[in-house]
């Protein structure tokens, strides 16, 4: 049952990060740094979630000072899989041209971001770079996830400016909002997914 959430909360991820994309208000500036890299270089942007995954897992090696965390390529590749797989669907379905829409779209997608990140996560089972990456410095600097998370939503930021990433007033809300969603998120998934997987363990004895 685990493994179910596991992979509900990252298909709920990559349709949030997807949904930023289709928004054309600016992206997370991780993900704008993939859509940059997609853009200059080539490749889609779901190809280089995984290649970016692989280059932080050994900084998060060295920055943990433990063997590389080589499952969260799994959950990179699978996250890779999902945002293509959504970018497909969405194509052509969703379209957002008015200010409004467009706001809507994004907001729904910051929300599943969170949603989506905080579900995987509880699994505790091979978590994505970026996100071991933000738990890492979250216990290294003794703060909470807001901090961290919105410490490198800032040097990502830095990076797609670089590329000329889909940067906007959407990138702005989610350095702002990203970490406080995600914080709020956190516990409220843990009460939940805790409590499911309480009661299916109960039911099965």
């Amino acid at each position: 049952m685990k493994y179910v959430f596991y992979v509900v909360g990252i298909l709920i991820l990559t349709l949030g990060i997807s949904l930023t994309i289709e928004s054309d208000l600016g992206t997370s500036p991780f993900d704008a740094v993939l859509v940059g890299l997609s853009k200059n270089v080539g490749l889609t942007v779901g190809s280089w979630e995984i290649i970016l995954a692989f280059i932080l897992i050994g900084c998060n090696s060295l920055l943990n000072r433990q063997r590389p965390e080589v499952f969260g390529l799994l959950t990179a590749f699978i996250t890779g899989i999902g945002i293509d797989m959504w970018l497909f669907l969405l194509n052509d379905l969703i379209t957002p041209e008015l200010w409004y829409s467009k706001i809507v779209c994004f907001g729904i997608g910051l929300v599943f971001i969170g949603l989506g990140t905080a579900t995987y996560l509880h699994t505790n089972f091979a978590p994505i770079p970026i996100d071991r990456l933000t738990l890492i410095i979250q216990e290294l600097t003794r703060t909470n996830i807001f901090f961290s998370r919105t410490l490198i939503y800032v040097v990502f930021l830095i990076l797609a400016l670089i590329l000329n990433g889909p940067i906007g007033v959407g990138t702005l809300l989610t350095v702002c909002l990203g970490g406080l969603i995600l914080n709020y998120f956190m516990p409220v998934t843990e009460k939940v997914l805790d409590r499911v997987l309480t009661h299916k363990y109960i039911t099965t004895l």
